[in-house]
């Protein structure tokens, strides 16, 4: 590599990512249309050198001028929506229709240069591309090997087909198999991240390598792209500089699910970049500081942070979400159901501006008399309303679902995840490995278990739900309980949080549950609601893509059933991974990462609902208390439950009385 290869990548001064995001695995080239392109070509005309970083200067004095105006525009919107709604019929109502139409054009400019800047720092990434012929020679990069042209293509075999996209318009062969090998190779070459390779590869390559070998290779490529003896070469460069965008997108994406776990890969990551990476490239230190400040887990989005609200993206999110209805899932049943959807609006509480830290504390120093004083009082007891119950709810699950990652749903079936998730969570513990189902991961090593983490809290949702219906006291209770949780799953599901829905569902579907005899007191529109649930839950297990339909999902807030999700992923990984020859099937490792790419997109948008913390630790409380309870033994404690059989004293008043009667028509 030669000296000054410091000055050799491109942005010196600017930052970039090198995580496009879930819309690169998801869509690849297709997500950037032709007005992208012809706006990127527009760029840095007004300089003779249109290089990169002119363009992404160019564009980022334009982003920071319009989130300037969208900030100014909001801000005076809301002012004037706070002084119309004091008095009514000033001259505020006549301003605010065309102010709203104003408001929705500037966030739409905002997102289409957020989107620009996105494609420009793939474009950046795409200069180190190689030819697919140069590829092969990469395989021997762990001996030393220069940079060659090869003609041995069996690492990798292609397809010849044809691509009608504008961007891939020049490609005609399409990645079909490949050894572990050849798709790490494959990496380097044209297209691999435009086309949302890369980091499709990211979340599947475990299937057939460790953690640990795609880091050795990584090492290994690029200490012989450095020390080439072939002097200065452009392609040595390239490999060099895209060596570096992998590492840095891999510690990006998939800190928490590979790094975190491993301090040993961590520590081999970190000697790495202090000895090789730093004395030749100042993106070393970038990347060192990268690891040191990467945060050991997602933290919840229940509360923004500073970081977050200031955000471009977070902006443009709050403007979408406050104009939208919050009823936004319409597979519709019947024509019952008396639950309204109610509106998100943005609030604004001392509970919602607390650092996460600080708002856990506050649950936890709640006093222990507290909540066994609430446990006295179950929910049909409570003053709590509908809407209250479905908010909270929703902010603890968004809470556990913001925690896991796309990898967390790959083979599951390693864990004991099977269709009866109920069974699999009690039957393992936290601490013990399933010994059925073998595992499809190249590691030997137990992989992380966030996923049972979620599956147990659902499980123990759908048993408090089961549990607070048997242990009403009278038959009227009962029904009352039993339709608010009919109105709060339902609310949930038109809140798009499918996963509490069904959580709520399962428990309503127990069996004990579903005898009762309240179940004949309901009304008929409350009955109907069932049936609306039943058939969301058909419509949720009928395509593994289905709540990534049109565009309401990239705009509203979005929980998916985590199990629902898990079993489509499994149904993927039926089958063989590899062909007769021992390669990997691309085009099912693609279909797989497309799947559970949608955790992060429906991650972006976060639900913004006021946290009540007292109803919060209600729930907590009584759902962890109910989670280990036998329903069935739990029912037969209470006599609501069962249908009662007359007495002896009440079936002799019957037979006197039909005795009077007859004798007055005699």
């Amino acid at each position: 590599m030669p000296e000054n290869s410091r000055s050799s990548s491109p942005f010196q001064t600017y930052v970039r990512k090198c995580n496009p995001g879930w819309t690169s695995v998801f869509y690849g080239a297709d997500c950037f249309g032709e007005e992208v392109l012809n706006y990127v070509k527009k760029l840095g005309r007004r300089n003779e050198a249109q290089c990169m970083d002119v363009k992404m200067l160019e564009l980022q004095q334009q982003l920071m001028i319009e989130t300037k105006n969208l900030k100014k525009t909001r801000t005076f919107y809301q002012k004037l929506l706070h002084q119309d709604r004091r008095n009514k019929g000033s001259e505020a109502k006549i301003m605010l229709p065309k102010l709203k139409g104003q408001l929705e054009e500037m966030r739409s400019k905002v997102e289409f240069l957020e989107l620009i800047k996105k494609y420009l720092e793939i474009l950046c990434m795409e200069q180190w591309g190689l030819d697919t012929s140069l590829l092969p020679s990469l395989a021997n990069s762990g001996s030393g090997a220069a940079i060659l042209n090869p003609e041995d293509n069996s690492l990798l075999t292609f397809q010849s087909v044809k691509v009608s996209g504008k961007i891939s318009q020049n490609k005609t062969r399409m990645l079909q198999a490949g050894t572990p090998l050849g798709l790490m190779c494959y990496l380097y070459a044209r297209y691999a991240v435009l086309d949302g390779y890369m980091h499709q590869f990211l979340y599947t390559f475990r299937y057939f390598c460790t953690p640990k070998e795609f880091l050795q290779f990584l090492i290994d490529t690029l200490n012989s792209a450095v020390s080439s003896n072939q002097g200065y070469s452009s392609d040595c460069s390239k490999v060099y500089n895209r060596t570096l965008d992998l590492v840095q997108a891999w510690v990006e994406d998939c800190y928490q699910v590979d790094f975190v776990p491993d301090s040993s890969l961590l520590n081999t990551l970190e000697d790495f970049i202090s000895a090789k990476v730093i004395p030749l490239d100042n993106r070393g230190e970038h990347l060192l500081a990268l690891l040191h400040s990467a945060p050991k887990k997602k933290r919840s989005h229940s509360e923004p942070s500073e970081d977050d609200t200031k955000s471009v993206h977070s902006l443009c999110r709050k403007i979408s979400t406050e104009d939208t209805s919050r009823k936004s899932f319409h597979l519709r049943v019947s024509k019952g159901g008396e639950a309204i959807s109610p509106v998100q609006k943005e609030q604004y509480s001392i509970a919602a501006a607390l650092p996460r830290p600080c708002y856990s504390s506050l649950i936890d120093e709640l006093s222990s008399s507290c909540l066994r004083t609430e446990e006295k009082y179950p929910l049909f007891q409570s003053e709590y309303s509908t809407q209250q119950i479905v908010h909270q709810l929703t902010l603890l699950q968004q809470e556990m679902f913001q925690e896991c990652h796309p990898v967390h749903f790959l083979n599951s079936r390693a864990l004991g995840v099977k269709d009866r998730t109920l069974h699999i969570t009690k039957t393992f513990g936290q601490d013990t490995f399933p010994l059925e189902g073998s595992s499809l991961f190249a590691s030997e090593s137990s992989q992380d278990r966030y996923l049972l983490q979620l599956l147990t809290y659902a499980d123990n949702v759908s048993n408090w739900v089961s549990a607070e219906i048997v242990i009403c006291d009278t038959p009227k209770a009962q029904a009352g309980l039993l339709s608010t949780f009919l109105h709060t799953a339902k609310l949930c599901f038109e809140l798009r949080n499918f996963a509490t829905a069904m959580h709520i569902l399962c428990g309503l579907e127990n069996v004990i549950v579903r005898q009762l005899p309240a179940w004949k007191n309901l009304s008929s529109k409350v009955s109907e609601i069932m049936e609306e649930l039943k058939a969301v839950q058909v419509f949720l297990k009928s395509d593994n893509l289905c709540l990534m339909e049109g565009d309401r999902f990239k705009k509203l807030p979005t929980i998916p059933s985590a199990h629902l999700l898990a079993m489509h992923v499994q149904q993927l990984e039926i089958g063989a991974l590899t062909m007769a020859n021992g390669a990997y099937k691309w085009p099912k490792l693609r279909n797989i990462a497309k799947v559970v790419s949608q955790v992060h997109a429906f991650q972006e948008n976060v639900y913004t609902f006021v946290p009540d913390l007292d109803l919060q630790a209600y729930l907590r409380h009584r759902i962890a208390h109910f989670s280990q309870t036998d329903i069935p033994l739990l029912a037969a404690e209470n006599n609501t439950n069962f249908y009662q059989i007359p007495t002896e004293k009440h079936s002799r008043k019957i037979r006197d009385t039909l005795r009077r009667m007859k004798a007055t028509f005699q």
